[in-house]
């Protein structure tokens, strides 16, 4: 037993501070796993609220008759006026929007407007509605829902769109 006490084999100092490293480099490795998945299921969950809200202005035009699809023409004009709103590619189309008189502008109508999901976060949920006439068809409405991320309007996260035409009612 004391023959073995005066050996000097085992780990030196250099092999100790590798096995240290090694350990490190794993462990980090498995932090920035879960903090991408973090950002992953963030993400996701903001997808989800937003897909909610597009689902709900959608199912406003749902519940009214064809000739209540509009968007009020003096809110429009002053969405028109911000560039996020102006620039995106559902309102690049050659047909002017379907605009009209909503008497105190609601949802349905409103062209551009900040609503809060479920997760107590704001969205910017922004609303197109264009005349279209396919060919050898009759004159249909396209409504496009576009919600974004309200303090960064150019990120979008969900884009819908539904075309409604005269048989709605």
């Amino acid at each position: 037993m004391r023959a073995r006490l005066r050996e000097e084999g085992g780990f030196g100092l250099i092999e100790l501070l590798l096995a240290m490293l090694i350990l490190n480099i794993g462990l980090l490795a498995v932090v920035a796993a879960f903090n991408s998945g973090i950002i992953a299921v963030q993400r996701a969950s903001r997808v989800t609220t937003a897909s909610v809200l597009a689902d709900q202005q959608m199912e406003r035009y749902r519940e009214i008759t064809y000739a209540s699809i509009r968007l009020d023409a003096t809110a429009a004009t002053t969405a028109d006026s911000e560039s996020t709103y102006r620039a995106d590619t559902a309102r690049t189309y050659p047909t002017a929007q379907v605009t009209g008189t909503c008497a105190g502008v609601p949802n349905e109508c409103n062209p551009s407007r900040t609503a809060t999901g479920a997760d107590k976060r704001q969205y910017r949920v922004d609303t197109y509605i264009l005349e279209q006439t396919p060919t050898g068809g009759r004159t249909v409405k396209k409504v496009t829902v576009v919600v974004r991320d309200a303090t960064t309007p150019a990120r979008t996260y969900v884009r819908q769109a539904s075309t409604f035409d005269q048989s709605t009612g």
